[in-house]
């Protein structure tokens, strides 16, 4: 099953960055949340995208966003990355695989690496936008803050 714009984001538990647990239903009952699965920690392509939500961090804040990466990195791995790259957003583990194929996250390069997908998701749980693409990393910030900005004015 693949997610596609108009469909209900499938809910997941997770830990916060400070620690708490939450869920995806009770976040964006809050406010949207750009949700963006990446292939691996320390890797070029993830590091440019992760340092490029960084940077424009404030700007999903300000436009009622939060941010929320995913790869099947541990824990351990994912607080050493955020530590290291100063990413103020939460990263979630998904060391089973079980979110990825939840939200049909295909692999690419013949099957060997992880995709690399954005979705936009509003308040009201539903998918605003699809964004697929392995080799255009940081362009998912702009594809997802523009559809943030359509969605304040509507």
């Amino acid at each position: 099953m693949t997610i596609k714009v108009g469909d209900e984001a499938p809910d997941f538990n997770f830990t916060h960055k400070n620690g708490s647990p939450a869920s995806l239903k009770s976040l964006r009952q809050q406010k949207a949340v750009v949700l963006y699965f990446y292939p691996k920690d320390d890797t070029p392509g993830c590091t440019a995208q992760a340092c490029s939500f960084r940077d424009s961090y404030e700007d999903f804040v300000q436009a009622g966003a939060e941010v929320i990466g995913v790869s099947s990195d541990d824990a351990s791995k994912h607080e050493a990355f955020a530590a290291r790259y100063r990413l103020p957003f939460t990263l979630v583990s998904d060391a089973d695989g079980e979110l990825r194929k939840r939200y049909g996250v295909p692999r690419s390069f013949l099957g060997l690496v992880p995709g690399r997908v954005t979705y936009v998701i509003d308040r009201q749980g539903v998918v605003q936008h699809v964004f697929n693409s392995q080799l255009q990393s940081t362009k998912h910030i702009s594809e997802a803050m523009d559809v943030l900005k359509r969605l304040s004015a509507s």
